[in-house]
C-alpha cells in the first residue's frame, strides 16, 4: 500500500515542496496519454488510495474528487496522438508528466516520478518503479490521471462510436483491434501503434 515513507525521506533531505507524478494511457491504440502531478499535504491520509488499475471505477471517481479537493496542488495535461506519433509514447508521457508538474503552484523542488525514467523536468527528478503502489504522492497522480484519461475516452466514443471506446478506452483488446480492421484507422488512432493492421 502507498505510504509517505519516500516523501519523508526527501523532506528529511532538506527539500520543501515534493510531488508525485505519473501516467495513464501508454499502451491503447486511441486517444492520448494523461499524466498527473500531485503535491499532497505532509501526512494526508486517504482511506483506500492505491495504484489507480487496483482500484474499481468508482472508487477512482471517489478518490479524484478527495485528491482534488485536498492537495495542495495538481496537474492535469496530455501529450497528443500527434505527439505519440512524432515522439514515440515514453518521450510523449515524459512531455505530458512535465507539462502537469509545471501546473503546480507551488512549484515543487523535487518530483516523483513513477517508474524508471525522468526526463527534463526543471527541478531535480527521481525515479520510483510501482512508485504508484508505494508511494502517496504518486499513486494520487495515478488516480488522477487514469480517471482523466477514461473520461476523454468516453468523450471520444461520441464522436467515434463505431469503436466503442468507452468500453475498452482505446486499449488493445480483440475488440477494438477487430473494429479497427472493420473500419480502418480513425484520427485519434495512434499510427504507430497499429502495426497489427500490417499481418
Amino acid at each position: 500500500m502507498p505510504s509517505y515513507e519516500y516523501e519523508n525521506k526527501y523532506y528529511a533531505e532538506g527539500f520543501t515542496c515534493i510531488a508525485g507524478t505519473d501516467e495513464a494511457g501508454r499502451g491503447p491504440l486511441a486517444g492520448p496519454v494523461c499524466a498527473a502531478a500531485v503535491i499532497l499535504p505532509v501526512g494526508l491520509e486517504i482511506e483506500g488510495l492505491n495504484d489507480s488499475k487496483k482500484i474499481s471505477e468508482k472508487k477512482r471517481d471517489m478518490l479524484f474528487d478527495i485528491i482534488c479537493e485536498k492537495a495542495v496542488s495538481y496537474g492535469i495535461a496530455f501529450a497528443s496522438v500527434e505527439e505519440i506519433d512524432e515522439l514515440n509514447i515514453l518521450n510523449a508521457s515524459q512531455l505530458a508528466m512535465r507539462r502537469a508538474v509545471s501546473m503546480l503552484t507551488p512549484h515543487p523542488d523535487l518530483v516523483i516520478v513513477d517508474g524508471n525514467i525522468a526526463r527534463g523536468f526543471d527541478c531535480k527528478a527521481v525515479t520510483l518503479i510501482k512508485g504508484d503502489a508505494i508511494s502517496m504522492s504518486v499513486a494520487a497522480a495515478s488516480v488522477l490521471a487514469k480517471v482523466s484519461r477514461d473520461r476523454v475516452c468516453e468523450e471520444l466514443d461520441k464522436q467515434y462510436p463505431e469503436y466503442m471506446l468507452a468500453k475498452h478506452k482505446g486499449y488493445s483488446t480483440k475488440l477494438h483491434m477487430d473494429l479497427v480492421r472493420k473500419y480502418g484507422p480513425s484520427p485519434i488512432h495512434r499510427k504507430t501503434f497499429l502495426k497489427f493492421l500490417n499481418k
